[in-house]
């Protein structure tokens, strides 16, 4: 797997699961309402895309 930097502020999916380390689908699993081990953070819409905000991310990383 090629490692990016990444600059940008909202993540798409396939660049949140690399950033944290996971797989996409990890990800789309855990967001499902009926998921019994929900995603902590909640994603941003825009227009149909979902969109996770990296500073949520790394507060997130942090708390771990």
């Amino acid at each position: 797997m090629k490692t990016e930097i990444i600059t940008q502020r909202l993540l798409s999916v396939k660049e949140t699961a690399a950033y944290l380390g996971i797989s996409p689908r990890s990800i789309y699993n855990r967001l499902g309402r009926k998921s019994k081990n929900r995603f902590p953070i909640k994603p941003k819409r825009v227009g149909r895309l979902l969109k996770f905000d990296r500073q949520d991310l790394d507060r997130y990383i942090d708390s771990i």
